[in-house]
């Protein structure tokens, strides 16, 4: 039988979804668990704050809980919101896409950066770093300065995308960037290229953990 895995995007912008899921047509491939990218019902139009986060954790518990078909979850907004009450309500597997972009981000090189949507992202971000020990290999957290729908929609993200990365690349010293928003999804590869430095998208990140560990499980 076939597996499901189902990727939630806990804010409401279904542009955000549907770029995230483009993103992931590469890893969809025949006998390989489905990939169900799904927008949450009720959240909010972007998560850019710890309210938000807030508010959003118990809408997340409930769909997962609710949801008896996937055979996995991954909870598709940077910063994990509801990762542990989620973990908490099911014997599923749940993956987070801060936790799982960070871990991918530690086997590609000695220190990471971090490209944040808003300034007030980066305390969040320090906070989960430091409950996982790993904020000691993060050489910056820089912000856009561009809410979720701008980031996702606005004309100029990648000119300031690719300012940053360089910012933390040269200035702070990162040999690894991460995009610290699933919505920056489609600038990954040209990201890349232009700073020549590995960049991880975190939806792809978890979704090639989910994968493996489906494997590992049906096998």
């Amino acid at each position: 039988m076939s597996q499901t895995l189902r990727i939630i995007n806990p804010n409401s912008n279904t542009a955000v979804t549907e770029s995230m899921s483009s993103a992931l047509d590469g890893m969809r491939h025949d006998g390989g668990p489905q990939l169900d990218c799904v927008t949450l019902e009720g959240g909010p139009f972007g998560i850019e704050s710890e309210a938000d986060s807030i508010r959003v954790a118990p809408l997340l518990a409930e769909y997962v809980k609710s949801d008896n078909e996937a055979d996995a979850f991954v909870i598709a907004c940077y910063g994990d919101p509801g990762l542990h009450l989620c973990r908490d309500i099911t014997d599923r597997p749940v993956f987070g896409i801060a936790e799982c972009a960070i871990a991918t981000a530690l086997t590609r090189g000695g220190q990471f950066g971090v490209i944040s949507i808003l300034a007030n992202s980066i305390a969040r971000h320090r906070r989960h770093m430091q409950e996982r020990l790993v904020h000691e290999r993060c050489a910056g957290d820089r912000p856009l300065g561009l809410s979720v729908a701008d980031v996702e929609g606005g004309a100029d993200t990648f000119s300031r995308m690719s300012a940053v990365g360089q910012a933390l690349r040269d200035e702070d010293g990162a040999d690894v960037i991460i995009m610290g928003c699933a919505g920056m999804a489609k600038h990954r590869a040209p990201l890349e290229d232009a700073l020549g430095v590995p960049v991880i998208d975190p939806t792809q990140a978890a979704v090639s953990i989910a994968i493996g560990t489906l494997g590992v499980a049906g096998g």
